[in-house]
């Protein structure tokens, strides 16, 4: 007999409902939501009723579309709140932007995804996408690779899906090349990538190792054609900045 927690069905699907309003940019019906989630239309139909009670799915009048409710932001702010290290983390983007001048991101993966937690935006950026709380896959961002370099290779087939999803024409998704890119950043001690998850923007990220395996990580966002002299730059800084926040985390002995 089987000794693996057996997950209540009802809290399961209740969350899958919740991730799949989360993950799309438009309200979903119930026929897209039963298409997305697999579940029974008779049960999707009563949990879908008890969410929106709970103000944790919005829905119109007609009750023909569902939609991410406000309960869902005040948990996800109470996540932020609760971070001893996001203070921290958010002063230092103030300090590398007002340096860089560039977009700068800090994040933290979550399986194969890193979750973004802190941003702040370049003040020269025409067309601003929010990014906090937005969750993209780890393999093709920087942050993720970065993050991604800390495990082993077989730790990280495990959390990576299969197949590797692209999002742009350069995105990594053949697995042996995202491995031997892991190697190069292991050997660098940074991850860099270029428009594999934004056409025309490249990223370079540093993990904050005051945890082991490094769970976080500091990026930067520039236009993919900037000179390779800046892009040293940028990448100078964000080593500095980042190494100084993980000192400042072990300092103030957070884990």
């Amino acid at each position: 007999m089987s000794m693996e927690p057996q997950l209540v069905k009802s809290a399961e699907r209740t969350v899958r409902i919740l991730e799949a309003l989360a993950e799309s940019h438009n309200s979903l019906t119930l026929s897209e939501l039963q298409q997305r989630t697999g579940f029974p239309r008779s049960s999707l139909h009563a949990l879908m009723r008890t969410l929106v009670e709970l103000n944790w799915v919005e829905t119109d009048s007609g009750r023909s579309a569902f939609g991410i409710g406000p309960h869902a932001l005040l948990t996800g702010t109470a996540y932020l709140d609760k971070d001893p290290a996001l203070p921290f983390a958010q002063e230092t983007l103030e300090d590398l932007r007002d340096e860089i001048g560039q977009t700068v991101h800090f994040a933290r993966r979550d399986g194969g995804h890193v979750l973004y937690l802190a941003t702040r935006e370049s003040r020269e950026a025409a067309h601003v996408i929010p990014r906090v709380g937005r969750r993209l896959p780890a393999h093709v961002t920087a942050l993720g690779q970065a993050l991604l370099a800390q495990l082993t290779d077989d730790e990280v087939v495990a959390i990576l899906p299969e197949p590797l999803v692209g999002l742009t024409e350069h995105s990594i998704t053949d697995l042996t090349k995202l491995t031997g890119e892991l190697d190069q950043v292991r050997t660098r001690g940074w991850a860099c990538e270029r428009e594999q998850g934004t056409p025309g923007v490249a990223c370079v990220a540093v993990t904050v190792d005051y945890r082991i395996p490094a769970t976080d990580a500091i990026s930067c966002s520039m236009p993919a054609g900037l000179a390779p002299a800046a892009v040293e730059r940028i990448t100078e800084a964000v080593i500095k900045h980042t190494r100084k926040l993980a000192a400042t985390l072990r300092r103030e002995g957070i884990r």
